[in-house]
């Protein structure tokens, strides 16, 4: 398949999720759409209908022939290449986490040896049959590997920090891109409206705060007043009735008692100081700042466990709030050019 194809094979996917999302009533339509949700749901005990929808709207926009045209306009796709094949090890803590290593692959003319998440397969191989039905020739573009990957000239892959250093050795003598934990983090200057306050609500309980591109750490003004985060996070109440959150919130609250640990508690979300980046699952932590440029030391410190960062205030590439659930192709996961690697394979 040449360029323009694997990019109207794309547009075909992405108008597929748009049309499922408009016609959610129609479950015979999707039948396969919708048994391939419900076993994904029933594999990962943090994945709901909802989240796994926000994902599919999330991709439903990045797959418009609009927003893939104006993608590869940073790029020189050659239109001759040796196709590589490029293993990815892919990630399972939100819905389709790993989908855009696979586009960014395919839309390379590279070939995906795909090794899935346990956590996270129904979906993917929803879409790779989907792909195939639409032009026979996909089929040729990829693999899902269930034993040990031997043979690959790339490889992409993700998981926490033990597991990171772990590919680094084992995949040494590979061009790699290889993927470590990332928080994101919200600065908060105290004018910030009532509204955006619940905006970031949904960067941090999205996908119940799982995501490199969820917020853990708040930093805010001394004196500034926590009951203005509780009141606009009441709106996210709900997530404590997913037993896979709440059996968190229970643990971490034991254990911040046994402590004898200072925190806030709304029934549902934990606030504890903490310096802190990442936080566990039903925990945010926070840290009062008398300086801004303070925090902003503090971020270039730990630049690289950082993904995002919401505020109000300009810095670096901050984003605004309720946005980081929302990533463009160009978002790329620890901000390493995937296509850029891919293409100078060749």
């Amino acid at each position: 398949m040449n360029l323009n194809q694997r990019i109207s094979l794309f547009v075909k996917l992405g108008t597929h999720f748009k049309e499922y999302l408009e016609n959610l009533s129609n479950k015979k339509k999707y039948k396969l759409l919708n048994k391939a949700i419900d076993n994904s749901i029933a594999q990962n005990s943090f994945f709901t209908r909802e989240s796994i929808n926000l994902s599919l709207l999330v991709w439903s926009k990045n797959l418009s022939r609009e927003s893939i045209n104006n993608f590869i306009l940073n790029y020189n796709f050659k239109t001759s290449q040796i196709k590589k094949k490029v293993a990815i090890i892919m990630a399972g803590n939100i819905p389709l986490v790993g989908f855009h290593d696979f586009f960014c692959v395919i839309l390379s003319g590279n070939f995906a040896e795909i090794k899935h998440s346990s956590k996270d397969s129904y979906l993917l191989r929803y879409i790779l049959n989907f792909l195939s039905k639409q032009d026979k020739n996909f089929s040729n573009s990829f693999h899902i590997c269930d034993k040990i990957l031997v043979d690959f000239d790339a490889v992409i892959a993700t998981g926490n920090n033990i597991s990171a250093n772990q590919f680094d050795i084992y995949f040494k003598k590979k061009p790699r891109i290889i993927r470590r934990n990332r928080h994101s983090v919200a600065l908060l200057d105290g004018n910030e409206t009532e509204k955006e306050i619940e905006l970031l609500g949904k960067d941090i309980f999205s996908y119940y705060g799982l995501g490199c591109r969820n917020v853990s750490k708040i930093f805010i003004p001394v004196n500034y007043d926590l009951n203005l985060l509780f009141k606009s996070f009441i709106y996210f109440k709900e997530v404590i009735n997913k037993n896979a959150y709440a059996n968190n919130y229970d643990y971490y609250r034991a254990i911040y008692l046994l402590n004898k640990d200072n925190f806030y508690d709304n029934g549902f979300v934990l606030l504890k100081e903490s310096k802190k980046i990442g936080s566990p699952v039903a925990t945010i932590f926070f840290e009062y700042y008398k300086s801004v440029e303070d925090v902003f030391k503090i971020i270039n410190k730990n630049s690289s466990k950082i993904q995002c960062l919401v505020s109000n205030l300009n810095y670096q590439n901050n984003m605004k709030f309720g946005e980081t659930q929302h990533p463009g192709l160009s978002d790329y996961a620890d901000n390493v050019d995937t296509i850029d690697f891919l293409l100078k394979l060749n």
